[in-house]
């Protein structure tokens, strides 16, 4: 069998295991949707889903959806689309959401809708993904963005690294630039060459385990030949950086 053959066998799996699961998943999930959805409309400025633009299958836009944790105008507030650990336009609902990952389940919806799958590479506002290389940008959305991926695994305390760089009187878009995206286009080529139902549900167990066992690093164990994070993507790496 093809490579070409292999690769729309399993895009064909891939997209019938999304559907079905998700399908599932919104029948389980529907107490709780209802339930954030009533908090929602009773605090904060009274917003239940928030709508943002991101990168899709083949390059092509399209709106993810996620419950509103921030301030209505906090695209423009502050850091604009930057969020930093304790980032005051977060809401107090919206942080424990933010911390719990519950906000990012209205992307279920999306999957359903095909726009993403449940596994692979995280949707990026336009201006993230122009910071990619070019290689990276031809490859990373040949597979559908996912609800969880590697740069989701990884990257979990994201915006801790983040706050620290900031907390040094230091441009956090310069960390991003020169550390983030770079180790985060290598795990997204890697992911790329290596993605498989098996891979999949692998990423998928070891975001689940995470939940419980936030410092764990399962993930280097079970994926093999993942690129080394480095030494500046952890919070006493950063520290470091002169």
């Amino acid at each position: 069998m093809s490579q070409k053959t292999n690769s729309i066998a399993y895009k064909s799996i891939k997209r019938l295991f999304d559907f079905l699961l998700s399908c599932i998943g919104v029948i389980i999930i529907l107490p709780v949707f209802i339930v954030i959805m009533i908090i929602l409309k009773l605090t904060g400025e009274r917003e239940v889903f928030y709508l943002q633009e991101r990168m899709g299958l083949n390059n092509k836009p399209f709106y993810i959806y996620k419950f509103a944790t921030m301030l209505k105008n906090s695209s423009n507030m502050g850091n604009k689309n930057l969020t930093v650990r304790n980032d005051p336009r977060i809401t107090k609902v919206g942080k424990f959401l933010r911390m719990t990952k519950i906000n990012e389940l209205p992307q279920i919806l999306n999957v359903i809708k095909g726009d993403m799958s449940l596994i692979g590479p995280r949707p990026l506002l336009a201006k993230s993904f122009e910071k990619y290389t070019t290689d990276v940008q031809e490859i990373i959305y040949k597979n559908r963005p996912g609800i969880t991926g590697m740069g989701s695994l990884i990257f979990r305390d994201e915006e801790l690294l983040v706050s620290t760089y900031k907390e040094l009187g230091k441009d956090p878009m310069e960390y991003y630039r020169n550390y983030i995206y770079p180790y985060k286009g290598e795990l997204e080529n890697w992911y790329y060459h290596n993605c498989s139902i098996s891979v999949d549900f692998k990423i998928l167990f070891l975001t689940f385990w995470s939940l419980v066992n936030k410092d764990s690093q399962l993930v280097f164990k079970l994926l093999k030949n993942l690129p080394p994070k480095p030494a500046s993507l952890t919070v006493e790496g950063v520290k470091k950086l002169k």
